[in-house]
């Protein structure tokens, strides 16, 4: 269904017809593992000569349609669903790199990406090492024989922050090494497509934007289907693997496999899910695909809100300040302009005048916004970044992702734009 547009892959790419009298939404199997024919059948899914189900920590009917739908929206190759955005990230990354290896990133991040990155990958004995957003040169000068990708994101989760991606690329394409991009605040390709800008990777957290609903924790590695894995930096790819059989994913499944360049997502499903267990409930899978097929209906209007609320925010003369690339005034406009195709992303954020108390006071005083770490809800959330998401972060980080201390996030949600400004003016009655 590559053809179709994206409204309609929303609604139909992954989907199985089931022939005379089958169901016509996507049934849910929620079952830990499945039969097999025989015993060659069974040997044969071991080997992955065939194509099928083991085990729900692996696969699952259920998740390979939502896997299927995504791949499709980001007109990528496969596509691995896991646990949550985190996971999405970890696998991914372990998936190229090993312990001696480093990643280029931005500091611009979310925090719990920024203390994944930083930390927990660090006891791993992966590196990363963090440039200035915007600044390719020092990007480059961190590169070096063990750097294994760049990382960065669609719309940064903190500052917006919106890279050149097509200056990304080209130093990608320069030193062999592929261009991993989160697209959460991409809302699963409708705003942004990677592919279309030299992602080798693409992650999602599918909790926000493409789930929609707040109901379930997701996320979804993607495999473009674009990396050439076998170019001598990533021998896991091209060697023979002790893990599996000594399998080698890239003669299997790289180039000249009949279902495309598949490497990075096979070996990502057989061994990383395999071994690391960050499996997506079939539940959740069926959760996520109902609200996967309204993802450019809600996205229009989230979008439409956003853009209202932060020229509203702008005028208002208890708001020092509006961060939202929508606005002219804002650095990221032009960046937004090139490559964001359906408006500039469902959140923003600004700050009050005053102190931290009267920031507290105002979060209080809110009735219709809901006060929780979420993004991309059909409900408006607000949020204390300092407090919460990036409190982990010392004075100097905060201050280098765009954050204050009376700094606060809105994610936007489907209500009337004029119920959701009631609700702030409200608030900013109370702290005059």
């Amino acid at each position: 269904m590559t053809n179709n547009h994206f409204d309609t892959l929303l609604v139909h790419a992954g989907r199985e017809k089931t022939g005379s009298n089958g169901p016509c939404a996507t049934p849910l199997y929620q079952t830990s593992s499945f039969l097999f024919d025989n015993s060659n059948h069974a040997a044969n899914l071991f080997s992955l000569t065939e194509p099928g189900h083991i085990y729900t920590r692996l696969s699952n009917p259920t998740t390979q349609v939502l896997e299927q739908r995504v791949a499709a929206l980001e007109q990528s190759t496969a596509a691995v669903a896991v646990a949550s955005g985190q996971a999405s990230q970890f696998l991914a990354i372990q998936n190229l790199a090993c312990a001696g290896d480093n990643i280029i990133s931005s500091s611009s991040l979310y925090g719990g990406s920024y203390n994944q990155f930083k930390v927990s990958f660090a006891n791993l004995g992966i590196e990363f090492r963090f440039a200035p957003k915007g600044d390719i040169k020092k990007f480059e000068s961190l590169i070096d024989s063990k750097t294994k990708a760049i990382f960065i994101e669609t719309i940064g989760n903190s500052d917006f922050y919106i890279p050149d991606f097509e200056l990304f690329a080209n130093l990608c394409k320069k030193h062999n090494i592929p261009l991993i991009v989160d697209n959460t605040f991409g809302a699963g390709g409708y705003l942004f497509k990677p592919t279309q800008w030299g992602a080798a990777v693409i992650t999602h957290a599918a909790t926000k934007w493409i789930g929609g609903h707040g109901t379930s924790i997701g996320g979804i590695v993607v495999d473009t289907g674009t990396f050439n894995w076998s170019n001598g930096k990533f021998p896991q790819f091209t060697e023979p693997s002790d893990s599996y059989h000594g399998i080698s994913f890239w003669e299997n499944f790289g180039a000249s496999s009949p279902s495309g360049n598949i490497a990075f997502a096979v070996k990502a499903r057989a061994l990383g899910l395999r071994d690391w267990g960050c499996s997506l409930s079939p539940f959740n899978a069926f959760l996520i695909l109902q609200g996967i097929e309204t993802l450019s209906l809600r996205m229009d209007k989230i979008v439409a809100n956003t853009q209202q609320l932060a020229e509203w925010l702008e005028k208002h003369p208890q708001v020092e300040n509006v961060n939202y690339p929508g606005l002219k005034s804002n650095p990221n406009y032009e960046n937004g302009k090139k490559y964001l195709k359906h408006g500039f992303g469902g959140v923003l954020s600004f700050d009050i005048k005053g102190n931290r108390e009267e920031s507290a006071k105002f979060v209080n005083s809110l009735e219709l916004l809901q006060h929780l770490v979420n993004v991309g809800d059909n409900k408006t959330l607000i949020n204390h970044f300092a407090s919460t998401t990036h409190a982990q972060l010392g004075k100097e980080a905060l201050k280098a992702a765009g954050i204050g201390p009376n700094t606060l996030r809105i994610s936007l949600g489907i209500e009337h734009i004029e119920d959701i400004k009631t609700d702030l003016s409200n608030a900013f009655t109370q702290i005059k």
